[in-house]
């Protein structure tokens, strides 16, 4: 009865927009009642993802959640945010829809434990704010670029370019949750303090969307930083990079985000720029045949071919269901040329039985 007491009122007044948020030990002669487990309580607009987002920085921070109860209730406030009515859920017009949640975890009573917790979930509970507002407009970026390949293809080899914008066609198509994204522009600079001439990728001003955002922060990376290997990737006339950033998601689920890189290749084939999407491949994505998904199906295609193993006999069957099963965050990165070395040893490790 405290525990629902506390968040009604704590609910009483609201801004929609962002969320409100309350980590707590309740104690009787401070909040009328108490609890052997410490209390977050949210209040948010209802949207995607909360729940997963807020279990997962919980978790983050080692601590295990002993109950979450995550209500919508329809509420009508007034101007002020102040609480008027609740209506029925189905009843749009009874006022908007509200993730009412209570959650309980491992006790913490070092201040510095709680204000860690406090401090994490509001970052949390902004990521996904930002990324699901920003939503629309990143699908709508991905769909203009997708018309402008294909109004003017870029100068490389035209299979592989009508490969690359078919996979961005089936990103689109529901097959890739949007984080974030942001533009990059290849420029030339000039290092005041040495007077050294150097190329840096410059984030493009306003681009930025979703847990991309820009925040004022950030800073042009110098070129001459970067890893030899990565600096040989960024200047291939190649349209695509696929692999994994170095952060892991904070919205949604817990993995490493997947990076999506198109690159802007100007008419001489000179890279001068990079349009970047975060955000995680979705369950269809892993579950569907690479048969089915561009730039998979080429990779499997060359390894099958170059193989030249008929596709009725055993070894042919049993190379098929290798490469239909290989892992699928792997299969995205890999290089045709090591996927055959990869798929062929466990082909011949399947014939001797032995490592």
């Amino acid at each position: 009865y405290g525990a629902a007491l506390s968040h009604w009122h704590f609910a009483s007044r609201f801004t929609p927009g962002a969320s409100r948020l309350r980590v707590y030990n309740p104690r009787p002669e401070e909040h009328g009642w108490q609890s052997t487990h410490t209390i977050i309580e949210i209040i948010s607009q209802d949207m995607p993802f909360l729940v997963d987002s807020i279990t997962m920085e919980v978790n983050r921070q080692g601590l295990t959640v002993h109950l979450i109860i995550h209500p919508l209730m329809r509420v009508r406030r007034d101007g002020e945010g102040n609480l008027q009515a609740i209506g029925e859920q189905r009843d749009e017009a009874a006022g908007n829809l509200e993730s009412i949640i209570h959650v309980e975890v491992d006790r913490r009573t070092d201040p510095a434990h709680l204000d860690a917790l406090q401090q994490g979930l509001t970052r949390i509970l902004a990521d996904v704010h930002a990324a699901v507002a920003d939503w629309p407009g990143m699908r709508q970026q991905l769909a203009d670029l997708v018309g402008e390949l294909e109004a003017s293809p870029p100068p490389i080899e035209m299979e592989q370019a009508a490969e690359d914008i078919a996979f961005l066609k089936w990103l689109a198509a529901g097959n890739f949750t949007m984080l974030g994204y942001r533009e990059y522009a290849l420029v030339d600079h000039i290092d005041e303090r040495t007077g050294q001439s150097d190329c840096v990728l410059r984030i493009v001003p306003g681009t930025g969307a979703g847990i991309l955002r820009e925040t004022g922060a950030e800073h042009s990376i110098a070129f001459s930083a970067l890893p030899p290997e990565v600096k040989k990737v960024a200047t291939e006339p190649r349209l695509l990079v696929l692999t994994k950033a170095n952060a892991r998601s904070t919205v949604h689920r817990p993995g490493y985000l997947d990076y999506v890189g198109v690159k802007r290749i100007d008419q001489n084939g000179k890279v001068i720029g990079e349009q970047r999407f975060l955000g995680l491949f979705t369950a269809t994505a892993y579950n569907a045949s690479p048969d089915a998904i561009p730039i998979l199906r080429q990779k499997v295609r060359k390894v099958l071919d170059r193989a030249e193993l008929r596709p009725e006999s055993h070894g042919g069957r049993a190379l098929s269901i290798i490469l239909e099963q290989y892992p699928r965050d792997e299969l995205f990165q890999i290089a045709p040329e090591q996927l055959y070395d990869v798929a062929m040893g466990i082909l011949g490790l399947g014939e001797r039985q032995r490592t």
